[in-house]
């Protein structure tokens, strides 16, 4: 890696910032998920800035070993300069606490759930004019919250479902009222899932009323709306997207949850089974796809998002589940698996998520 205190570069090469950590719940993900981009990015063509934010919020920049990463271990390196993104556009990057001024071509930004996948960092980048990998703010906003991804899909047709949403306010006032609003319409089990929080962090389902009230209490430490869904008997696969006037997808994949259903502890800390090609005949993963491209188009996504849908184990029905803005990017994670089963390898996905930040930030 280049030595950043000397702030020069190899002029044939464009810059990009990693940006990594940041103030979620998902923080130790994507400081994996960065490590893998770094491990893969193709350096004969690019130039890195490794960009740290603090689960306080506090931003650096960071020059040292990448297997530093995980943990948090980063935080002791000698090389941390205090640095942050200028929403100055006439600064085009970054500014040190020296003031130093460090030129960024793009910026991928890693960062999982809140503060990186709901539309902030995009927003901020898009004040700077610094484009970006994946979905802009207002996508991004749109996909992570959960009642306004279900709300959009229902306008655009696009089967899932049945969902009942309360926040937190009406909660307080009204909340066995509500609760009992949402049994007569989903029935049991339901799945209590948090508006805004991802890698199925906060997630419930319950049997009964009872479990239901804990189900919601563990909801809104997480966000302050939560979501409620009818249960589906069905397999859960995921979809690849790349793209952004034109997006093309990736293999199907099929998640065989090692816990009754797919939540954090079964996603990270005792990691399911992946089946790729899912277990599904070629003419429904074809339909996963084309649902898959309507969602993302549907959702004004751009960049790369991966979208989740559930196969109805009785009649094959295709219900969305959710869209992912900023996918996992670990070495056991489902995006770069699935782009890597119809021939594109890591490096040359990452280098085309690049291009495509380029082509709509208009500077190729």
């Amino acid at each position: 890696m280049n030595n950043y205190g000397e702030w020069y570069f190899l002029m044939n090469k464009l810059t990009i910032g990693i940006i990594f950590g940041g103030v979620s719940s998902e923080h130790d993900i994507s400081c994996i998920s960065a490590k893998s981009i770094i491990q893969n990015i193709d350096l004969t063509k690019y130039n890195i800035v490794l960009i740290g934010i603090t689960k306080a919020g506090r931003w650096y920049i960071f020059n040292d070993n990448v297997e530093l990463l995980p943990e948090d271990r980063w935080l002791q390196s000698k090389s941390l300069v205090p640095a942050f993104i200028s929403p100055d556009s006439t600064v085009g990057g970054l500014v040190t606490a020296k003031g130093d001024i460090v030129k960024l071509d793009a910026v991928f930004p890693v960062l999982h759930g809140k503060n990186g996948e709901d539309g902030t960092i995009q927003g901020l980048l898009q004040l700077a004019q610094i484009p970006f990998v994946g979905c802009d703010a207002t996508s991004s906003g749109v996909c992570m919250d959960k009642t306004v991804t279900n709300a959009v899909a229902d306008a655009f047709g696009i089967p899932q479902a049945k969902w009942f949403a309360i926040n937190k306010y009406n909660y307080s006032r009204n909340g066995s009222e509500l609760l009992d609003k949402a049994i007569e319409y989903l029935g049991f089990p339901i799945f209590v899932k948090p508006a805004n929080a991802g890698s199925s962090v906060g997630i419930s389902k319950a049997g009964n009323k009872e479990e239901l009230i804990s189900a919601m209490d563990i909801a809104f430490k997480e966000d302050k709306k939560a979501v409620l869904e009818e249960f589906i008997d069905g397999y859960e696969v995921e979809c690849a997207v790349m793209g952004n006037n034109e997006p093309i997808t990736g293999e199907i994949g099929q998640i065989l949850a090692s816990a009754e259903f797919y939540d954090f502890d079964a996603k990270y800390n005792n990691p399911s089974q992946t089946v790729i090609p899912a277990q599904l005949s070629d003419e429904k993963r074809e339909e996963v796809k084309n649902q898959a491209i309507k969602a993302y188009s549907a959702m004004g996504c751009e960049g790369m998002s991966r979208v989740d849908f559930f196969v109805t184990k009785d009649d094959e029905r295709v219900l969305l589940n959710e869209i992912n803005t900023i996918p996992g990017q670990t070495a056991i994670s489902m995006y770069p698996k699935l782009f890597e089963a119809v021939g594109v390898s890591y490096k040359e996905l990452i280098d085309k998520l690049i291009q495509l930040a380029l082509e709509r930030g208009g500077r190729i």
